[in-house]
């Protein structure tokens, strides 16, 4: 077959020149635009010695069926070396739905782990020391009742929450853009992420109590610069949600994190990670009047591409994941989960998972790469591309600015059409063959090798779950779950501090389930508006 087509732009449309040279970094400033690695604005990393020191947190994402069965998958990553840990809840834990309610039939435990209780996440920690290792939890709706589990999972281990670490996903924002996992209506919803966030830093300091997230935006379609954008446009809008709950900037902003996408095109994500740093720093120092050094420091979490996997010659993914965790690794991440090669299929085998790890362990112990901080630094081509990310980035924060602000601009559902013209735009791409996917529009088998061996999980999970959530009512206190219930509508109709009282109903053994139907009484459901 004749060679495919070599793009000349990169996979978010930013136009490519064959070569660079100096003439396309005329007028730049080392000092302003650049830096020290470890110094103000941050492009080169956020610490002068980066990987030197201690490499990445190596955080594989994991969960399956019950929580005793992901439990034993989480010893068996930490045997393998894995540094910390991260939870996958399955769709009714993400949506707040409790096992055996009808909306969760056939749903329990296939994209994560069920998670009903206090007493399911006692579980889930088994044999693990909660003050030893960090925790990472994807959710976001619900966020605020798994937070107080894990407290409550603390309190019966004797671990004081001042030694818990870890990170809440609770972007809440990103799911009106994106992913789709809203409950309640947007002002509520904000205001659970925002008693999170006030609650940590008076009681859980070393918490990250959001993880502002790109990754699910741009798994949606969007670009490069449309994910950077987005994301740091969301974090801004939690900032400022964090100043009019009364809270100095510097009291917070050095636990914000955030998590990008480790997407396939090497350059421009490197370029990307590079530019957010640069422009995060730069918005909170000049903007929001911040001073403690570690509020202008984006520090971020990278998970590779999966929308890059492909069902076709899954040996690939293995390749892509590899290529991408470099490039994660090269732009300066602080954590990193590498993609099993089967999950395009179904939740990773323990095997694939053993070699998304091994990834990770050969770039960190093998490479050399973590031996030199940002060693792309004054490439024409790198920092030019960093410059053109952080101007596409500008000239979306001046569009979300003229639509009144980031909330504005959800409600209007521009970074939502933003992002499926952008996902259109690629799906013609791949169809023409101006973009290629080898194995699937290109390079492709003509003899099919089979299907691989893969996850499955058992029915009987799910039967097993719902009865220990109807056997987990019939043993508890129902009165002293019923008065706890009551006393969080209260709060909720207020404007105290929620957590505390969604804390005392997980201590009493009230459900997820229970939970949010309780807050859903006061707060109501959100219904998106189509956006053509």
């Amino acid at each position: 077959m004749a060679q495919p087509p070599i793009p000349p732009d990169t996979l978010g449309g930013l136009p490519l020149k064959v070569s660079y040279g100096p003439e396309d970094l005329d007028g730049f400033d080392v000092a302003q635009e650049l830096g020290q690695p470890g110094a103000y604005p941050y492009t080169r990393g956020v610490h002068g010695t980066m990987y030197r020191d201690k490499v990445w947190t190596m955080r594989q994402f994991a969960g399956f069926g019950s929580a005793a069965e992901t439990n034993q998958r989480y010893h068996f990553l930490l045997s393998q070396g894995q540094m910390g840990l991260s939870v996958a809840f399955d769709m009714p834990t993400l949506m707040g739905h409790d096992s055996d309610a009808p909306q969760s039939l056939g749903e329990v435990g296939r994209c994560g782990v069920a998670v009903d209780s206090v007493d399911d996440m006692l579980t889930l920690f088994k044999g693990i020391d909660v003050g030893a290792v960090t925790t990472s939890m994807t959710i976001n709706s619900p966020a605020s009742i798994l937070f107080a589990m894990y407290l409550a999972v603390a309190e019966e281990q004797g671990v004081p929450l001042t030694r818990l670490g870890g990170t809440l996903q609770n972007d809440i924002l990103k799911e009106y853009i994106a992913q789709k996992e809203f409950i309640f209506p947007v002002a509520p919803s904000l205001r659970l992420v925002t008693d999170v966030v006030v609650f940590c830093a008076r009681h859980v300091p070393r918490w990250h109590p959001i993880s502002i997230s790109g990754y699910h935006i741009r798994e949606a379609g969007s670009t490069a610069a449309q994910e950077l954008a987005f994301t740091l446009a969301d974090g801004f809008a939690y900032v400022e949600a964090g100043i009019a709950a009364g809270l100095k900037v510097d009291d917070f902003a050095p636990r914000l994190s955030f998590f990008f996408n480790a997407h396939i095109d090497f350059f421009e994500e490197i370029a990307k990670y590079r530019a957010a740093r640069r422009i995060w720093a730069r918005r909170m120092r000049e903007h929001y009047g911040a001073t403690d050094e570690r509020s202008l420091k984006l520090r971020f979490h990278t998970q590779t591409a999966g929308c890059s996997l492909t069902a076709q010659q899954i040996e690939n993914n293995i390749a892509r994941t590899a290529f991408q965790a470099l490039g994660s690794v090269l732009g300066g991440t602080n954590s990193l989960h590498t993609n099993s090669m089967d999950e395009v299929l179904a939740l990773p085998t323990e095997k694939a998972a053993q070699i998304a790890l091994r990834t990770q362990q050969i770039l960190a112990f093998e490479t050399g790469v973590p031996s030199v901080v940002d060693p792309l630094a004054g490439s024409w081509f790198v920092e030019d591309l960093t410059n053109r990310m952080e101007q596409a980035a500008e000239e979306y924060f001046n569009a979300i600015d003229e639509r009144g602000g980031m909330l504005a601009a959800i409600d209007q559902g521009y970074p939502q059409r933003e992002i499926a013209d952008a996902a259109f735009r690629y799906q013609r791409q791949l169809e023409s063959g101006e973009r290629v996917i080898v194995g699937v529009n290109a390079f492709r088998d003509r003899v099919d090798g089979g299907a691989p061996p893969i996850l499955v999980i058992d029915q009987a999970i799910e039967r097993e779950q719902a009865e220990r959530v109807r056997r987990l009512r019939e043993t508890r206190d129902g009165i002293s779950v019923a008065t706890r219930l009551d006393a969080l509508k209260e709060v909720a109709a207020g404007s105290e501090n929620i957590v505390p009282a969604i804390l005392e109903c997980v201590r009493a053994r009230a459900t997820e389930g229970e939970i949010i139907a309780a807050l859903t009484d006061v707060f109501g459901t959100y219904r998106e508006v189509p956006v053509f």
